[in-house]
């Protein structure tokens, strides 16, 4: 009964598959399906060719037996030569139609291919831009790279040649069964029992393969992620000099992918040995059931019996041709449904009531909302909050970290939803319950992408995507009367725009100005610019409702003022919520309410809140009070004698046109011959030789079999020449001798499989692991190349290792198979026919050689042409989809869309101009054997003729000739693979030659007292410094020096260099003159990983990785030597034991992709944990505690400055209260130091530094 079960499993599972490849052509056209109509009969046509060819030599052998019987038959050796050249005739028409055939079945599969997967990945990403954004933070950004990459080209690659290819052979198949029918159905229906054997163990086989094969993706697909997740927070891992660590974390999902596809080797063992014993097994049973009716007269003639078993023969050696592309159109069908498994996700509801039905310029209420996120259940975000936004006012909302301010952004956003009832989940309703409304109307009855294009959001993390500043800004425009405009007008509102957010003045300083390129996540860019192109894009879109989620905790003070006079005025008559941690931005407001732990604790204006002395307000107003130096000093504001001066010098790495470009990646040291290369590459499997040696000796057996069984055949042919018992006699033993060397090639076939199965995971683990390592061994500058964003590189890790994956691999021993194939076949046919091999040899492999050489050539620039058509638009999709959230704020949906297929049609239109040319040669090499075959035809003809040859040597001749071209035509079959193979090696060997002269092996020195390990003495003499990818100077002879033990602060505008100060320190970058010292030593001569050791960097935007929060705060140091106790100790120094302890599996509970399950301030604490746990001697903090709440911030300053007695630190800040107990504050401005000195010191100056605190003061 359970194996009824299992088969009835069985069956179910491949009427899914089915279903599912089927699926694939419901997205294309209409016209693409007629194409692929059209292609599909050529294909097939195209395999009726050898089937005829079979016909014409039986006649062929039928006028041989005719001549050499001429005293019976009469026939002249005129007469034989013109059956011959009508023979030759016949198979010079039959390689013109498959040539043409060829042409329009491959041109038509790629083609058509190519469109229907770019369909289907279009369709891909406007499900995902569909979905609730609850649903598309559980997608991990690497699952998007793997899926759009990977997973999409299996896609193709089993709709494009190899699904022409299985046509082609099942029609020849299905028309050899035809032809042997025809002539005999006795003998045909007999012998086809071969077929019927192969057919079931590809079914019984083919099930268990596909089943494993969808285990390895679930692996790779979780590689896919971690490297993406890494490439993407590359900053942070080298700080962390968690390279080593990420890398085993990648290496482990790769090995177990590698494990996994290991446990296919048996099935692929059992299946190549099963069906290649069955292909000479049925040659044997064919040949000694066709004696028997021979015997019996139940054969006409000898013409009719070769007929029968050579279609015979065909049928069963070509079902084991069909075992390739059929596994390729399963994997179609396997990757297929990873996409349907997001195609056919529910929807987002998006429809509703748009103006005039509903107004956005209401009062926005929320009544009695309870929430809680659905990976959180025990941890209510939201308790009953009751909350009105007046229309036309400003209500600010501040609160500590973590107390369901941004939670109730997004309720406002409807990323989130609440409960609305019956038709909910029971487990939503009582998690998440209550109404928000606008005018008295649910914000669910109001349609989605309307309700969000009132809305001008900036967040307190902007995203900018991988375009012009220009592009950035127009963003904005989407889904407002502006949006059709032409280009000057908008590039007319963009300037507006940006002179109100106050970026016009770096943006104009720009060598490319408005179009200078951001790069992956705005990269190019300082933190405080990018916060202002978001903000320039919220003024644009001249919004009805204003959010404001700390739009201006990346800004400078004096920035930060004109920024917030623009953003005042473009809250005028608007409703606008301003979340803030500085409060000096919201003391204007009509209302502020204070959250504490998910509840409403205080409201009122900012006069009312701090006659509360008791109350949570008063607190936080009060931990950012600047201490003043004496009474002047507070009273004399009015009398600033100095200006503070423009950041003229903006941080940008975009790229310019005079500028040097980075390396590419496929740069590097000059590539070898490919020969060289490819014998490099089998130098370094040494680990496998015994692998190798097997392979080698497999192949060599299984390419035997050709020349062997050419000679079989010839015997076999022969023998019906004969009569009685001799023919009896001969037959058994010559059909013995085929029995024999079906079990030989089954047992070559066994080995091979399982060894080449066993190398190919080999290969592609180790170098998938290799390429990643090496990927994170690169300089940073590296990754700010726009040629290696984070999509490209995912893509290139996934995709190289395969390509040699397949090379090495499976296609390796059918090379080799080949090769043996050819030798053999040549050496028989000089050993029976000097004469004719020469002529049909010399003549033959010039051109056979010539066609692989084109062939391999124009695949080489076709395949680059293919992936060139998905890798830029892939890297637009996973860009989009990792930036969800600032998409679907913007509307962008239907604009990413319209983009990404835009991008598709035209890499596939380009696609389409290469593929013209490059087919034209694919099919000539594929059709060129049928021309050497009709010339030894009508060579060996005349040889006959002339009596200068036996047709028994002329038959293994023939057929030996027609093995060689055939397996020349398969080895040239593989012209793609190498040509795929060579570029990925080049890519590969360049990743090894690391130009990196940062890597000394100094000892680190260290300075200890009697209280042990201090910090170290840090100095900047004289420092000059531009991004590699631009040449405007960032600092100008800079010079600084910092005491050990030192706090010390370095403040200054927006884009002055301070920043570019801690990527130097950390070795990001090296300075183009002047030195940076670390007690003294060049940092440049220091073994950097000793050297990162003794740093830990807490940066503006914290990185956190997909995983669990021990895995976050651990990622710097070992983990076996940090205990529990110390975890809980830089927790309650980061303030978040109390939160962790609240989970019920605490450290172990994860965090989600980029740390989406916490909160901006709690992957802040989480990040200043993770420093902590280095207990490092130079801590470097960039905007560490940006956005903390202000009494948090004040606390988690105090244990910086208690437990880093002896630490240096270096505080770069902008909220001045932070920094005020520095021993030493450095001002810079325009790349260069201004004023240095203590708080008091530099207040009593009253300049630059005195002005800025004028600006924060809270109580002036």
């Amino acid at each position: 009964m359970e194996q009824v079960k299992a088969f009835s499993k069985r069956l179910q599972s491949c009427k899914h598959s089915i279903q599912h490849f089927l699926r694939i052509f419901s997205y294309a056209t209409p016209l693409d399906r007629a194409w692929l109509v059209a292609a599909a009969l050529a294909s097939a046509a195209t395999g009726v060719t050898i089937p005829l060819m079979n016909i014409i030599f039986a006649k062929l052998v039928r006028v041989f037996t005719a001549f050499y019987a001429r005293y019976y038959t009469g026939w002249t050796p005129e007469q034989f030569r013109d059956e011959i050249a009508k023979n030759v005739y016949l198979m010079i028409y039959i390689f013109g139609a498959r040539f043409v055939l060829d042409y329009v079945a491959v041109l038509g599969f790629r083609h058509t291919g190519l469109r229907t997967s770019a369909t289907i990945r279009l369709t891909y990403l406007r499900s995902l831009m569909s979905l609730p954004v609850s649903s598309v933070d559980a997608i991990p950004q690497g699952h998007t790279a793997a899926i759009t990459t990977i997973t999409a080209n299996q896609v193709q690659d089993g709709i494009s040649e190899k699904l022409c290819l299985l046509i082609q052979n099942i029609s020849l198949v299905i028309s050899a069964i035809v032809v042997a029918f025809v002539f005999s159905w006795l003998l045909a229906l007999v012998t086809v029992t071969g077929l019927v054997f192969v057919v079931l163990v590809y079914t019984l086989t083919l099930y268990f393969l596909v089943k494993k094969w969808n285990k390895v993706q679930q692996a790779d697909r979780e590689g896919a992620a971690t490297a993406s997740e890494t490439i993407s927070s590359i900053r942070m891992v080298a700080a962390c000099g968690a390279e080593g660590k990420m890398a085993e974390s990648y290496g482990g999902w790769v090995k177990e992918a590698a494990r996994r596809g290991q446990q296919m080797s048996k099935w692929i063992a059992l299946q190549s040995s099963l069906v290649f014993f069955a292909i000479y097994a049925t040659a044997a049973l064919c040949f000694w059931w066709a004696v028997r009716l021979w015997e019996a007269q139940k054969i006409a003639s000898v013409e009719v019996l070769l007929v029968v078993i050579t279609s015979i023969l065909t049928i069963v050696m070509s079902v084991g041709s069909i075992s390739a592309p059929l596994s390729a159109v399963s994997r179609a069908s396997g990757a297929a449904s990873t996409f349907y498994a997001i195609i056919d996700m529910p929807k987002a509801k998006v429809d509703g009531l748009k103006e005039p039905d509903v107004s956005p310029t209401e009062d926005i209420v929320l009544n009695r909302v309870n929430f809680t996120y659905i990976s959180r259940p025990d941890q209510r975000v939201l308790h009953n909050v009751s909350l009105t936004f007046p229309a036309g006012k400003t209500t600010a909302i501040v609160g500590p970290s973590g107390s369901g301010k941004s939670t109730i952004v997004a309720l406002i956003q409807r990323w989130y939803e609440l409960s609305v009832g019956k038709d909910e989940s029971p487990v939503i309703n009582l998690l998440r319950n209550g109404t928000i409304t606008t005018g008295g109307r649910s914000l669910r009855e109001i349609d989605v992408k309307w309700w969000r294009s009132q809305i001008g959001l900036v967040q307190q993390e902007p995203f900018l995507f991988n375009g012009t500043i220009f592009e950035n800004v127009a963003h904005g425009l989407i889904g407002t009367p502006w949006e059709a405009e032409p280009e000057s007008v908008k590039r007319s509102l963009v300037v507006t725009a940006c002179e109100e957010a106050f970026a016009d003045e770096f943006i104009s300083r720009l060598p490319d100005g408005y179009d200078t390129l951001c790069g992956d996540a705005g990269i190019h860019l300082s933190g405080g610019q990018r916060q202002r192109i978001a903000i320039a894009r919220c003024i644009i879109k001249k919004p009805s409702i204003v959010i404001l989620d700390e739009a201006t905790s990346a800004i400078d003070v004096r920035s930060e003022q004109k920024v917030q006079a623009a953003l005042n005025r473009a809250a005028q008559n608007r409703t606008t919520i301003v979340i803030a941690h500085r409060l000096s931005t919201i003391q204007k407001a009509d209302n502020i309410v204070v959250m504490n732990k998910g509840t409403v604790a205080q409201q009122g204006s900012h006069e009312k809140l701090m006659k509360n002395r008791a109350g949570l307000y008063y607190r936080l107003v009060n931990s950012q009070l600047l201490s003043d130096d004496d009474e002047d000093a507070a009273t004399d504001s009015s009398s600033a004698a100095t200006s503070l001066p423009d950041a003229k010098d903006e941080q940008d790495h975009s790229k310019t046109d005079d500028v040097e470009h980075l390396p590419e990646i496929t740069a590097g040291k000059k590539p070898s011959k490919l020969i060289r290369t490819f014998g490099r590459l089998f130098i370094e499997q040494k680990r496998d030789w015994y692998w190798y040696m097997l392979i080698l000796l497999g192949s060599a057996g299984a390419g035997a079999a050709f020349p062997v069984q050419a000679y079989l055949f010839a015997r076999l042919i022969s023998l019906f020449g004969f009569y009685g018992d001799y023919l009896h006699e001969e037959t058994q033993f010559w059909c013995v001798m085929t029995v024999a060397l079906a079990v030989g090639v089954g047992i070559c076939y066994f080995i091979l499989g399982w060894a080449c199965n066993t190398v190919s995971f080999h290969i592609i683990s180790a170098y998938r692991h290799e390429y990643f390592q090496n990927l994170l061994r690169k300089p940073i500058g590296f990754f700010d190349d726009k040629e290696n964003s984070t999509g490209t590189l995912s893509a290139r890790i996934a995709n190289d290792p395969a390509q040699l994956q397949q090379l090495l691999g499976v296609n390796l021993s059918s090379m080799l198979t080949c090769v043996f194939n050819v030798a053999g076949c040549i050496a028989i046919s000089f050993y029976f026919s000097w004469r004719l091999s020469v002529v049909v040899v010399l003549s033959s492999t010039p051109i056979m050689i010539a066609a692989g050489y084109l062939r391999v050539r124009y695949e080489r620039k076709f395949e680059k042409k293919t992936w060139e058509v998905f890798t830029e638009s892939s890297k637009f999709a996973i860009e989009s989809i990792g930036a969800f959230r600032t998409v679907s704020a913007l509307t962008m949906e239907d604009f990413i869309c319209k983009r990404y297929e835009k991008l598709l049609e035209k890499h596939v239109h380009d696609a389409f101009y290469s593929a013209l040319w490059t087919t034209l040669i694919f099919a000539f090499s594929d059709s060129v054997a049928l021309l050497c075959m009709a010339f030894a035809l009508w060579y060996g003809g005349n040889l006959l003729s002339d009596y200068e040859l036996w047709p028994f040597n002329y038959l293994v001749v023939y057929l030996a000739v027609v093995q060689g071209s055939l397996a020349a035509g398969q080895w040239l079959s593989f012209g793609p693979s190498i040509a795929q193979a060579s570029t990925a090696v080049k890519r590969i060997r360049s990743l090894r030659f690391v130009e990196d002269t940062d890597r000394s092996s100094n000892p680190l020195p260290i300075v200890e007292d009697e209280k042990g390990v201090i910090g170290p003495k840090v100095e900047l003499r004289n420092v000059c410094f531009k991004y590699p990818t631009r040449d405007v100077p960032v600092l100008r002879g800079l010079n600084m020096t910092i005491e050990r033990g030192q706090f010390a602060a370095i403040v200054g505008p927006s884009g002055c260099g301070k920043t570019s100060i801690i990527s130097l320190l950390e070795r990001f970058y090296t300075a183009q003159s002047g030195d940076v010292l670390f007690d003294d030593n060049p940092i440049s001569s220091l073994d950097l990983d000793q050297y990162r050791k003794s740093i830990s960097l807490v940066a503006q935007e914290p990185s956190i990785v997909a995983g669990s929060i021990r895995d976050n705060i651990l990622m710097g140091v070992d983990p076996l030597t940090v205990t529990d106790a110390d975890l809980d100790r830089v927790c309650r120094e980061a303030e978040m034991y109390d939160y962790i302890a609240s989970f019920p599996i605490t450290y172990d509970t994860l965090v989600g992709q980029k740390g989406i399950a916490l909160s901006g301030g709690q992957r802040q604490r989480l990040s200043i944990a993770r420093a902590l746990i280095r207990d490092p001697r130079l801590m470097l903090l960039d905007e560490a505690t940006s956005n903390l709440d202000s009494e948090t911030e004040r606390s988690i300053q105090g244990i910086f400055e208690k437990t880093g007695q002896g630490r240096t630190m270096i505080v770069v800040a902008h909220r001045l209260a932070t920094v005020q107990n520095a021993d030493v504050i450095f001002v810079m401005s325009e790349g260069e130091v201004v004023e240095t000195g203590s708080h008091r010191e530099l207040l009593r100056k009253k300049g630059v530094y005195w002005q800025m605190c004028q600006m924060q003061a809270l109580d002036k």
